[in-house]
């Protein structure tokens, strides 16, 4: 038995397992046999069996996180979903799949680690600027005018002006994509 389901069996199945019902006799109490996490750490697997019948079946837990969002709904974190905002941003840009989903996962372990149960959906899109902005500056500046509701072109002005002095670029250059750059005539 693993040193967590010794704590838990310890403390009392009954205590614990209060609500968890054997899904083949329905008893009211199971015993923990076995618990490893799974998934980054993010969940926890728990082989447990019932004291009735003897059968053994598994449970999966996991720490809820929910969103907050403008309109005053909450609803469950999902990865997924910031992931699918961060590849319409990043649509037609030299991104790969695997750097999204690297900082999708990134941005979970930062909002995770404020240690709230209920976040901010600004709470998550601040997390998202960051590492985006140092993915792809194109990619960046796409989300920010959804995320900060850009309505003219002076916030496409004003943004692209932070990223300049943020980087030390004056005109030209490259930090990401030609979003950074300017045209215009060249002396020859």
């Amino acid at each position: 038995m693993s040193l967590c389901a010794d704590r838990l069996h310890a403390a009392g199945a009954a205590h614990y397992g209060s609500g968890m019902h054997c899904p083949f006799c329905h008893h009211t109490d199971s015993r923990v046999v076995d618990s490893r996490t799974a998934d980054d750490g993010t969940t926890i697997r728990r082989r447990r069996e019932c004291p009735e019948c003897h059968r053994r079946f598994t449970t999966v837990e996991s720490a809820t996180l929910s969103v907050m969002k403008r309109s005053g709904v909450s609803e469950p974190f999902l990865r997924e979903k910031i992931i699918t905002g961060v590849r319409k941003a990043c649509q037609g840009r030299p991104v790969t799949d695997d750097q999204i989903a690297v900082l999708a996962q990134g941005v979970e372990e930062q909002v995770r680690s404020l240690g709230l149960s209920v976040v901010d959906t600004n709470d998550v899109g601040r997390a998202i600027l960051g590492p985006l902005r140092d993915l792809d500056t194109v990619a960046y500046l796409r989300f920010a005018s959804v995320y900060s509701s850009f309505t003219t072109l002076d916030d496409f002005e004003n943004a692209i002006a932070e990223l300049r002095r943020e980087s030390g670029i004056s005109s030209g250059g490259s930090g990401g994509g030609e979003a950074l750059g300017t045209t215009g005539s060249s002396a020859t």
